[in-house]
Parts: C-alpha cells; structure tokens; sequence
C-alpha cells in the first residue's frame, strides 16, 4: 500500500456520515470491491479463516498465515484495506511484532480485540475477555510500534455479551484514552444501544453488520443517523458467494454444462481484465517490441 492511501484513511473514515467497508476474503473480493467504488476494503479473519483454510472463526488461524493473505489483498489493490489482528496474537510484545508486520504486509489499519486466546467469532456466546489494563496496554504497544501515525489503530471490546452494555462503554472510553484511533464495541443488540456508544464515547466508531448477528442489520442511513464512522460488512460477499456456488454446482450437476448461467457470469475477458490483464500485456509489447512506453503495471 503506497504511502498516500495510509496518510488518507483516517480522513476517510472520519468524514462526514458512515465509511462502508465490505468484507475481502481473497484478492478476487477486494478488487471487487474496489471496482464497485467503495473507498475502503475490510479484511475479515473469519472470511479468511473459511476460505483460506475450511476452519470456523475460532482462533484456529495463525499470525503467519494471516500476514500471507494482507500482503496478497492490500497489494491487489489501491484502496486502503483494514486488517483483522485478532487478539494481537497473544501479549504487548506480540502485539509489538503483529503491527509491524501488517503495516509491512501493506495493511492501513488493524483492528484488535480484548478477547481471551483463542478467541471466538463476536458474534457467537462464550467468549471471554482480558483485563482493562491488559486490552490498554497492547492498544499503547501498538500505537508505539506503528511506523506511520497514518496507520490505524481499531480497538475493539466483547465485553457486551457477557458483562453488559456500561462495561462495554467503559472499556471503549479506557481504549480511546490508550490511543486508539477508533473504537468497535462488538455485539451490541439494539439501535438503542448503539445510539448510546456512540454518544457516549468521544471517538470514531465501528459497527459490525453481521447477517444473521446479535446486531441490528443497518444500511448506510440508519448508521449514519446513530453516528458511526465506520461500518463493515465483513462476509455479506462470502454468504452470498456460497448460495450462488450451490446454484452454480447444483445446475452443472443436473444438466452437465453451465450454457444457462453465462449471463450470471463474468465474461473470459471481464475476468482477466478484472487483474489488469490489459496493463501487463501493454507492458509486454513495451519490453519486447519497443511499442510506446507505459509503467511496470503494480499489483493493483
């Protein structure tokens, strides 16, 4: 991610009204994403937890291989992508080496948890989190080790499910205090409640919007309304991929070819363009024919 896109993302977000950033799993997603004119892609570890390696968002993922799959999207891309760190992947000096590593890897922001390890999906029961102090003390880490003051930093709290909503609140307060840039109060159950948060704590905030989650599914109006910053929609492109791979594999297995679905379908072409298949081959003639100078094409 070249230096200008991390120095904008904080202006991004913190615009007026509600940052939409849809979930990227792969760099097949992200320049969708992309290309369907949204100015800010979110990594899910869920997402990539299911599709990368067949594992349930529950902590089953490692540092490395997470790291692997930022430098793949940012670089696929040219808008900033936010990165799900999880926990930190374990203390302060865990949380020293994952900072750098993904703002190395091409990541704009990281978005950490104050959950136990191994964590579980926010939006699923037993989860369970570590002290105040222990949450505020990754938070400095991780402002202290960042390389750009561009690069930012979202703390997040689950302390809702299970301690309430004013424990919730003051967790998101102390993190603010601690440095973070933004703030996510995971799992919250009702407008009500979120129109709360955000009043209550002097910081950008984050909402999750989880089909099928403890929160209330909003659109862009409704959060704007209750005065979220920020909203991601980590796997609406992963859920709505699965149901149309069953229809895909249902009518190739019923009628043995796929003629039906071609208007469903990315032409061969819109396919290879969608990785900038067109700037490659430009650059080729370039090398080899001394055609008319163009760039080295980049990721992206």
């Amino acid at each position: 991610m070249n230096g200008n896109i991390q120095m904008t993302l904080l202006d991004i977000i913190t615009s007026p009204g509600t940052t939409i950033a849809p979930g990227a799993y792969d760099a097949v997603s992200a320049r969708m994403i992309e290309r369907s004119g949204f100015e800010v892609a979110y990594m899910s570890g869920a997402g990539i937890s299911m599709s990368a390696f067949g594992y349930p968002d529950i902590g089953l993922v490692s540092f490395g291989e997470v790291v692997g799959r930022i430098d793949s999207i940012a670089n696929s891309i040219s808008i900033p992508l936010i990165a799900d760190g999880d926990t930190g992947y374990g203390g302060v000096l865990n949380t020293v080496r994952t900072v750098r590593e993904f703002e190395r890897a091409g990541a704009a922001a990281i978005q950490m948890e104050d959950q136990v390890f191994p964590k579980r999906c926010g939006h699923e029961a037993g989860r369970k989190v570590i002290s105040v102090k222990d949450m505020c003390d990754k938070v400095k880490a991780a402002c202290d080790t960042r390389r750009s003051e561009e690069f930012v930093i979202i703390a997040r709290t689950d302390a809702r499910t299970e301690h309430g909503l004013d424990e919730a609140i003051a967790r998101g307060i102390a993190y603010r205090e601690a440095g973070a840039d933004v703030v996510f109060l995971e799992s919250l159950e009702s407008e009500e409640e979120m129109r709360r948060a955000c009043s209550s704590i002097n910081a950008p905030m984050m909402a999750n919007m989880v089909e099928g989650g403890r929160s209330p599914l909003l659109a862009k109006a409704d959060l704007d309304s209750i005065g979220y910053a920020l909203a991601i929609f980590p796997n609406s492109l992963l859920r709505a991929l699965c149901k149309t791979a069953e229809r895909v594999f249902g009518v190739l297995k019923e009628t043995g070819g796929t003629n039906s679905l071609l208007p469903e379908m990315f032409s061969h072409s819109e396919l290879w363009n969608l990785m900038s298949n067109d700037q490659w081959a430009a650059y080729e003639r370039f090398v080899i024919d001394g055609s008319e100078e163009v760039a080295l094409p980049s990721r992206a």
